[in-house]
């Protein structure tokens, strides 16, 4: 019988800690921070969780080869169950979003709901893996931007996005290992975006910024001494945890350094969550 803990391992239920961040940094750059940001926030949990149980029905025969510990190939969760609960996570996601923000936040959100399943059934093993998630994450980052200004967020959404590219680039690589030239150039990425979220801003705004650089990059860092797949999974995990400390530098920006400050206690949440369940 499958159980809730099957369940939440199904969807990397701790992950989500690095979901509503999108949300609030995207609203705060576009003006229009608020109650119903919270609304938008649950809808894109779901939407993350749909995508997770997605890539493991996807990935069902993949995962009995490489890592049959996990869900489905251990014979915890059906296949059923998990494009059942994908599907059903979805239908919420949309619906959560029509409600918090109408049509105009259905207009990041239909797109995210394709963006999210065109990868798991399409992308995900060729090129366009890596920039059709970052499209995900920068559409999420919209949402949260949809009942202000949403132009204003563009630069917090391609942050974020080119984030998300460097994690997804290395996740390819937690089941085989890698070459040190792919965490360098992930480590080069994340460099530089740290010091452009950090630029010409407050200090709240600096200092998070240089804590996302030292989370993730120290482990990127780790990755490139020793390439192996279990350091490469200790850097996508860090990648995950350290997002939030991003989205809060974000969010400083734009004159909300209290939200800010909440936002970065999810990646310590995140990553002591992280120690009982992986999030890759």
């Amino acid at each position: 019988m499958t159980t809730l803990p099957d369940l939440a391992e199904l969807v990397r239920a701790p992950a989500a800690l690095s979901v509503p961040g999108d949300l609030v940094a995207g609203a705060s750059a576009a003006g229009c921070l608020g109650p119903r940001t919270a609304g938008l926030a649950a809808a894109s949990v779901a939407f993350y969780w749909a995508g997770m149980a997605a890539n493991d029905w996807a990935d069902r025969e993949l995962d009995a080869r490489e890592r049959p510990e996990r869900p489905i190939p251990s014979g915890r969760v059906s296949p059923t169950t998990a494009l059942a609960l994908a599907a059903g996570l979805t239908c919420a996601g949309v619906t959560l979003a029509a409600a918090a923000g109408g049509y105009r936040a259905l207009a990041a959100a239909v797109p995210l709901a394709a963006a999210l399943w065109t990868y798991d059934l399409a992308a995900k093993g060729g090129a366009a893996g890596p920039p059709v998630m970052a499209c995900c994450r920068a559409l999420d980052v919209l949402l949260g931007a949809s009942g202000g200004q949403p132009g204003r967020a563009l630069p917090a959404a391609l942050a974020v996005a080119a984030h998300t590219w460097t994690v997804t680039a290395l996740s390819r690589a937690e089941v085989s290992g890698a070459t040190s030239s792919l965490p360098a150039v992930t480590l080069a990425a994340t460099v530089a975006l740290s010091a452009a979220a950090g630029a010409r801003t407050t200090a709240t705004a600096g200092t998070l910024a240089g804590w996302y650089a030292a989370g993730y990059g120290s482990a990127q860092a780790a990755a490139v001494r020793s390439p192996t797949a279990s350091r490469i999974r200790e850097a996508v995990t860090a990648g995950i945890t350290s997002l939030p400390s991003l989205q809060a530098s974000l969010t400083a920006r734009h004159g909300r350094p209290r939200t800010a400050l909440a936002l970065a206690a999810a990646t310590v949440a995140g990553r002591l969550l992280a120690r009982r369940m992986s999030p890759t």
